[in-house]
């Protein structure tokens, strides 16, 4: 593989709250091999002068729905499958050129979308997935309207687009080792109510114990972990408590159980965008009227959840949830989540503390040697400036990812 060597740099390592001033960067084979405020005595094929700009690393999005084209569940639904993985192959390729190099998928994607990935069939971020989620009848991954009588199958374990709806110790074991057996990094719960789904309150506590429990113990079994929505206070202290890693949204958390969170090394992925965009555009894109009455309950309480997971010290990372023509909101995110905590925790989020959180610490949301070379080149300073990252790109000049450029203005 070719060598690159960036020079004149200012470093963000993903750490730190200052730049480290006039560094280069060595990368070879992927990897960032060294980093040295000394000049790199290396032959190189390919030579980047930062020109004083800012190296960070490639942006994480720890919650994203790659799969996710429309505006409600049974848009999903009657795609066939074929058209759903070009949409999806188009939305991978959009969140990478806004500068995101690895994205946790929140469910949906699966081993082939990860596969083609793998094979270099998509121009795509790394891609960390869950496969369907699990959710209990009448839970927030069950879509039938209320006077919707129709079967599930004689396991069940009805599967529908994102989700499969699960009763009963014996039935969530079954989903979720199936789920591991194809590649899940990760086991995805539904428990509480949602905004997307038709018949469950936001206050609405989904699956027992026991179920919670048996699924926390075979993610364990296979070294993974599990994922739960989780907007009210009952509903993510269950989850922590029975041992759930992952938090999703957590909009309703307060002070007392974010500082939970932090005992247990958990973390919190709050969403805040996907409310703000769906609140001004929901009606235009034709968001269910359902769901547009219950986003005010999580939507008006997103910045005081901020302030409580800052004021706890919990693990906070960075995700979007967005939808269908939403998607292109992603990097808004950065912004609103810098109305409460500093750009530098904002920046922290989307790098390293999303790349503990993927168990990929030191590999992934850092610049130092022995990591991948997942990098950005700004020509500013996103410390001191947010929207450097978004203004549609004209600011990210090299988006690297494994070593090769493959995006930005300059490449």
């Amino acid at each position: 593989m070719a060598i690159t060597i960036i020079e004149n740099a200012c470093v963000f390592d993903g750490f730190h709250d200052e730049l480290s001033e006039g560094q280069g960067l060595l990368i070879e084979d992927g990897i960032i091999q060294e980093v040295s405020n000394q000049p790199i005595k290396s032959q190189s094929d390919i030579r980047i002068n930062a020109k004083g700009g800012v190296v960070m690393p490639g942006l994480i999005d720890a919650h994203v729905h790659v799969t996710d084209s429309g505006t409600s569940p049974d848009e999903l639904l009657d795609k066939p499958a074929s058209l759903t993985a070009l949409i999806a192959s188009r939305n991978l390729k959009d969140m990478l050129h806004r500068g995101f190099t690895t994205v946790r998928d929140a469910c949906g994607a699966d081993f082939g979308l990860a596969a083609a990935i793998d094979q270099g069939l998509i121009a795509s971020p790394r891609l960390f997935f869950v496969g369907r989620a699990l959710s209990p009848t009448g839970g927030h991954g069950d879509f039938r309207k209320p006077g919707d009588d129709s079967p599930q199958n004689p396991c069940n374990c009805s599967e529908r687009g994102l989700s499969q709806v699960v009763d009963g110790e014996t039935e969530v074991r079954r989903a979720a080792r199936n789920e591991l057996r194809k590649g899940a990094h990760a086991v995805k719960i539904m428990a509480s109510g949602g905004v997307a789904s038709p018949t469950d309150p936001i206050a609405n506590l989904q699956f027992s114990e026991t179920e919670i429990r048996a699924v926390v113990e075979e993610a364990e079994f296979w070294g993974r972990y599990v994922m739960a929505h989780a907007y009210t206070v009952d509903a993510i202290k269950r989850c922590l408590e029975f041992g759930v890693r992952s938090i999703e949204h957590g909009n309703l958390i307060d002070f007392e159980t974010a500082k939970l969170a932090n005992d247990l090394n958990a973390f919190v992925v709050p969403t805040l965008v996907v409310y703000e965009a769906a609140h001004e555009r929901g009606a235009e894109i034709g968001f269910p009227n359902y769901s547009i009455d219950k986003l005010k309950d999580v939507r008006n309480a997103g910045l005081r959840s901020l302030e409580h997971l800052k004021a706890a010290g919990t693990k906070t990372g960075f995700g979007t949830d967005l939808f269908g023509d939403l998607q292109s909101e992603q990097l808004r995110e950065l912004t609103i989540r810098a109305e409460v905590d500093s750009n530098v925790d904002v920046l922290r989020s989307a790098t390293s503390i999303n790349a503990e959180l993927l168990g990929m610490e030191g590999k992934l949301g850092c610049i130092k040697a022995g990591a991948f070379a997942d990098l950005l080149v700004i020509d500013g300073n996103p410390l001191e400036d947010l929207t450097l990252l978004q203004k549609e790109g004209q600011h990210i000049t090299h988006i690297m990812k494994a070593g090769v450029v493959c995006g930005g203005h300059l490449s």
